[in-house]
């Protein structure tokens, strides 16, 4: 496995696969990779004949009051679980090598960032997509893997390459979930044990309204506020939101239809957590 740290040099490393006819896939991480970080490198072997996994901290992305600093870190670990998943190459670049002095261009997917995660979050999205565009022109990808867990980011992403006419398809992989249910998440090992099983609430809620829709429940509004007294019975929960959409545009609808993304995202003691489904 190659470790790679330089834009120019990666650059080159892609042109060079990409002469020999090889299939690149790329897998965009945060690094302190857990088994859905594994599951979306599997993915990418299965479709591609080179797998490039990123590992880069974006701070762009990260609000004045969210966990930069704090956000979970273990280089070595993850350098190790690419190795073990016959990874081809690791990027993993400096802030100062993806964002020189004096650097003024950004991404902005407009509609489908302002809902959901958008209104808590402003400026979040315009550094996703911001450094995946930046990630793309460094690696060079055919493909990318991304996880429907983060089903909004996945959705801009999505947007963002057939506006901008990327020539690279964009794969969608399952959310991957602990035992329990809990869908995996880096931020999960800021949880205490009490915290822990408070959070299964979120896995709970999208169980019930699948119940309650194939039963006949389709107003948004009765489904909605059930969800939210279920969470709101479990301890150290506060809702950030509930969202019933449509999956294309995610806004906000008041009969279920067919397909029907719900949505998500409940701080548990000081760890916000967000997690999807579709209701079908």
């Amino acid at each position: 496995m190659k470790i790679i740290e330089t834009i120019g040099e990666m650059q080159r490393e892609s042109d060079s696969m990409r002469m020999a006819g090889d299939i690149i896939s790329v897998v965009p991480t945060m690094g302190f990779l857990h088994e859905g970080h594994l599951e979306l490198m599997r993915v990418a072997k299965r479709h591609s004949d080179k797998v490039v996994m990123t590992l880069f901290v974006n701070p762009t992305q990260f609000g004045p009051a969210e966990d930069f600093e704090a956000y979970p870190r273990d280089t070595e670990g993850d350098l190790e679980k690419a190795r073990s998943l016959g990874v081809d190459i690791v990027f993993m670049p400096n802030a100062i090598e993806m964002y020189q002095e004096g650097c003024q261009t950004t991404v902005r997917v407009e509609r489908i960032t302002q809902p959901l995660c958008g209104l808590s979050r402003p400026g979040h999205f315009d550094g996703v997509t911001t450094v995946v565009n930046k990630l793309f022109n460094c690696t060079k990808p055919h493909l990318a893997i991304f996880g429907q867990k983060d089903y909004q980011q996945l959705a801009a992403i999505s947007r963002m390459v057939m506006d901008l006419n990327m020539d690279i398809k964009i794969i969608g992989v399952p959310t991957v979930r602990e035992p329990d249910g809990l869908a995996m998440s880096s931020r999960n090992s800021y949880l205490n044990p009490e915290e822990r099983q408070s959070a299964l609430c979120l896995k709970k809620s999208l169980d019930l309204a699948n119940k309650m829709f194939q039963e006949g429940t389709k107003d948004a509004r009765i489904i909605k506020e059930t969800i939210e007294s279920l969470i709101k019975a479990h301890p150290f929960t506060r809702i950030d939101y509930v969202s019933l959409c449509d999956p294309m545009t995610l806004e906000e609808i008041e009969i279920l239809k067919d397909e029907t993304l719900l949505a998500l995202a409940v701080r548990v003691g000081k760890t916000r957590l967000i997690d999807n489904c579709l209701i079908r």
